[in-house]
Order: C-alpha cells, then structure tokens, then sequence
C-alpha cells in the first residue's frame, strides 16, 4: 500500500490535467472536414490517461457496492461533462484553462475527503453527493472544451468531429472504469480493505491538491 500511495503521488506530480500531446494536436489541426475516427480514438484516449478524470472515477465509485448505484453516479458525471463539453466547443465559451482544472483537481480532493467521512465526522454536514457528481461533472467537460477549442476546427465537420471526441471519452471512461473496477473488487475481497481505504484516500486528496496547485500556479505565471 505505502509503495501504491508514493507511485500516485509521483504520477500525479509528473503530469498535467487534461494535456492534449503536441503531437495529438498537429496531426488533428492538419485534418480537414469529418475525421470520426481520429477524434474517436483522441477522445478515448485523453479520457483514459486523464489522471484528474481517473481519480475523480475512482472516488466516485469508491464505496459504491451495487450495480444500480454506479450507474446512477457514472450517469450523472457522463450527462455533465458531456453537456459542457459539447456546449463549450460549440459555442466557444472562453474561459481560462487554468483556473477550470484546479476546480477539478479540487474536485478530486472533495471526493476524497467525502469518502474519508470529513464532512459527517469534521464539517457535521452532509451533501448530496448526486448533486456533487453532476456539477464537477460540467467541471470536468468544461476541462475538455477548453483543449479540444484549440484542436477542432470550426465550419464543415466540426459537428461529426465534436461528437466523436465526445463518443471516445464515453468510450474511454468505460474503459477506466471497467479496469477501476476489477481492481477494486479485488481490493475489497481482503481483509486489509477497510484499513487502508482512509490512507488511499488521503493520498487521493493529495494528488487533488498537487493537481490544482499545478494549475493555480500555471494561472499566476502566465
């Protein structure tokens, strides 16, 4: 466990929220019209190297036991950022990079702390963790909007385009969540589980603070 715990605080530390790759973004912008597949396979796997959406699914489906309930929380987060990410793009909303990912490294951190029982144990509250989940759920598909802006062409085919992108991080979070999952399972079937879920989940919000730090910094300097 403390070996887990260092090696997502290092890879935590290493990479950078929602980071298209220069190479990701010269061969799209050289992309005229429809180009399904490239935004199919660049949506997928944006989502599934994301380190900020990988954590965030882990503390969403974290204390999660039955199906139904993971289909409900995973529904509200698709419908969110999938609303914010087809909105932004369309409609070029303009808002700064940095500031909308240390919201959702931030978001890590609440989903964190929330699993570690902070706000029922030390804040004496409780919050609707649907309503949670559905709004850094637009956080998170605002995130996306303000790299794929910088990616997708306007005019002909932006609209295919924008909905493959969108179609692969559907894709790319069942993927994640799939693999999330079978580890979790396995996680639980032992008896260290309960244990060791307060200190994953403190290393969690760790990785949410270094994540927002890293782009509340990247805001001050630029």
């Amino acid at each position: 466990m403390t070996v887990v715990c260092c090696l997502l605080l290092l890879w935590t530390a290493g990479v950078a929220a929602h980071d298209l790759s220069a190479a990701n973004n010269a061969f799209v912008r050289g992309l005229e019209g429809p180009a399904a597949v490239p935004f199919l396979y660049l949506g997928a796997k944006h989502m599934f190297t994301g380190v900020d959406h990988l954590l965030f699914l882990l503390g969403i489906i974290f204390f999660l036991y039955r199906p139904r309930d993971i289909v409900l929380y995973i529904t509200l987060f698709t419908v969110g950022h999938s609303l914010t990410l087809m909105l932004g793009v369309w409609a070029d909303w303009q808002v700064n990079e940095h500031l909308v990912d240390a919201i959702i490294g931030l978001s890590v951190v609440y989903k964190a702390f929330e699993n570690m029982g902070g706000f029922r144990d030390v804040l004496g509250i409780e919050p609707d963790p649907r309503i949670a989940v559905f709004v850094f759920g637009l956080c998170h598909g605002l995130g996306l909007a303000t790299k794929l802006q910088n990616t997708i062409h306007t005019g002909n085919g932006m609209l295919v385009n924008l909905l493959s992108f969108n179609a692969g991080v559907e894709l790319g979070q069942v993927a994640a969540l799939v693999l999330i999952l079978l580890l979790l399972l396995r996680w639980r079937g032992t008896r260290l589980f309960h244990q060791q879920a307060f200190v994953l989940n403190t290393v969690v919000m760790c990785a949410g603070f270094l994540l927002a730090g890293n782009q509340l910094a990247g805001y001050l300097l630029t």
